[in-house]
């Protein structure tokens, strides 16, 4: 690809980063250039992503529902899993799986609730009410 001819289409990251690209320059050597996205690429972004605040609705559902606790929709909500839960929290991974019964999550202790809290940088309260600022989303 030459380097004028490097996409610069407008996505949804293009304000957050840029992509390096190597192209051919006048001269015919590679260099890099950065772009700012590619249609193509955003669309790809933009249904992922869709596809993410579903999962995030579902388990906020679940969870409205009770039938799972807040821990499902801030694992969701972070981009998490189980296993990475359990390795922030330092439970074990069948531990996070009982936590997420909500009869289990009610009687969890203020020293548990605070390393999910801390796990997904929210308040315990935020954990209780699953209430988070913009800024921590």
């Amino acid at each position: 690809m030459k380097k004028e001819e490097i996409p610069q289409d407008p996505s949804a990251l293009n304000k957050l980063t840029k992509e390096v690209c190597y192209a051919v320059d006048q001269s015919g050597k590679y260099v890099t250039e950065l772009s700012t996205g590619w249609e193509v690429k955003a669309n790809a972004l933009d249904v992922a992503w869709e596809d993410i605040e579903e999962r995030i609705s579902k388990a906020k559902q679940k969870v409205l529902n009770n039938e799972a606790s807040p821990i499902l929709f801030f694992i969701e909500l972070r981009l998490m899993d189980i296993p990475i839960v359990a390795a922030y929290t330092g439970f074990w991974k069948w531990q996070v799986k009982q936590h997420l019964k909500p009869s289990v999550f009610k009687k969890l202790s203020e020293g548990k609730l605070k390393r999910y809290s801390e796990a997904f940088n929210i308040s315990i309260e935020e954990l209780k009410t699953m209430e988070v600022h913009e800024n921590q989303i």
